[in-house]
């Protein structure tokens, strides 16, 4: 089972469209707090959920896979060191439970995980796609 996750930050929306489709991405799980900021451009989420439409992939913006706002400033403003966010956001994560929504989210589609960051090695979604593999030790993790 292959889960992709994606950044848009400092991509093209001919590269972003290009790496999904060659990828046989079906579905965007959109994993941001925030998806309507004119500095996402063309991942402002209406723009994005038109773009997706003419490429047939399927848009999903899921709350329950996004940091909070209180942690989301906390990163942002160097509050925290990433390795404690990533214990506070992955507990979050269990406390949301969100394995129980693998079926929902992933089902026999090939998704991808949306965040701005240009790179996973310190992005959220990440950890999203890494949690879930522990649920399923089938999911081959791609990031685009």
């Amino acid at each position: 089972m292959l889960l992709t996750t994606i950044g848009f930050s400092k991509k093209s929306l001919r590269s972003f469209a290009s790496s999904l489709q060659q990828h046989n991405v079906d579905r965007v799980i959109d994993t941001r707090l925030q998806n309507t900021s004119q500095l996402a451009g063309f991942a402002k989420k209406d723009d994005l959920e038109f773009i997706l439409e003419l490429l047939s992939i399927e848009y999903i913006h899921d709350l329950s896979l996004a940091p909070t706002e209180t942690l989301l400033k906390a990163i942002k403003q160097k509050e925290i060191s990433w390795g404690e966010f990533e214990t506070i956001f992955t507990d979050l994560l269990q406390e949301r439970k969100i394995e129980t929504k693998m079926n929902e989210l992933l089902g026999d589609r090939v998704p991808c995980f949306l965040c701005s960051e240009e790179k996973p090695h310190h992005c959220h979604r990440k950890l999203v796609v890494e949690y879930l593999r522990e649920f399923d030790n089938r999911i081959e993790i791609v990031h685009l």
